[in-house]
């Protein structure tokens, strides 16, 4: 897989590409030290994942996210940030990242998120998680105006496991594993809860699962 990574720091950004090329399947095609170039380099090496710092001078990740996803969905872009706050985590969310994790997690694990979100996986680290579900859990005790309203959407059981498999970030192989299910009739399914929420893709999916309690 073609990797491009967005980082400021000119060490991080060499740190981090020795780091995955220690595996033979990533190949880092590109180096960019904000969003905005970030953004340019992908239209020119079409990468299938970007790591994309959030805060950077000038053209921040939320940017560069927004741009990327604007122009080639495809294209999987997987937050690494030393910042765990619910404003940045909500600033990358709303702009389309498919995972949040931390730079404080181990080589392996950096390396494990990345062939995830590219395997369609939507990955967010546990300190990431417990952020974002607190603050959803806030939002949905103080008002009910989320759109739409659960009680005007009706899940079937297998649906309901299956979209707890996709909040906890299994993918439709593993989902398919776990309920005995073929994985034609797993993908089946999270289209027609995706048709039937309004949503857009498995993140939101996630997003919205996680808001309603429906991870448990």
């Amino acid at each position: 897989m073609k990797v491009l990574i967005a980082d400021d720091i000119m060490i991080l950004r060499q740190g981090l590409k020795a780091v995955l090329e220690q595996d033979s399947e990533i190949e880092v095609v590109a180096l960019a030290e904000n969003g905005k170039e970030a953004f340019e380099k992908c239209k020119v090496y079409e990468p299938d994942v970007v790591l994309m710092d959030m805060r950077m001078p000038d053209y921040d990740g939320a940017y560069g996210i927004r741009a990327i996803k604007g122009q080639c969905e495809r294209i999987k872009v997987l937050v690494l940030t030393t910042f765990d706050d619910e404003e940045t985590i909500e600033k990358a969310l709303d702009s389309g990242a498919d995972g949040y994790i931390l730079k404080e997690m181990e080589d392996e694990k950096v390396i494990a998120s990345v062939k995830s979100v590219y395997a369609g996986m939507s990955i967010f680290g546990d300190g990431v998680y417990r952020v974002m579900k607190s603050r959803m859990e806030q939002a949905t005790t103080s008002k009910q105006a989320v759109a739409p309203q659960e009680s005007d959407c009706h899940f079937t059981d297998r649906e309901l496991d299956i979209v707890k498999l996709v909040a906890q970030g299994y993918d439709n192989k593993e989902i398919a594993t776990k309920l005995f299910l073929a994985e034609g009739t797993v993908r089946n399914n999270i289209s027609r809860v995706l048709e039937k929420l309004s949503l857009k893709d498995r993140t939101q999916l996630a997003v919205y699962a996680v808001k309603h309690g429906l991870d448990e």
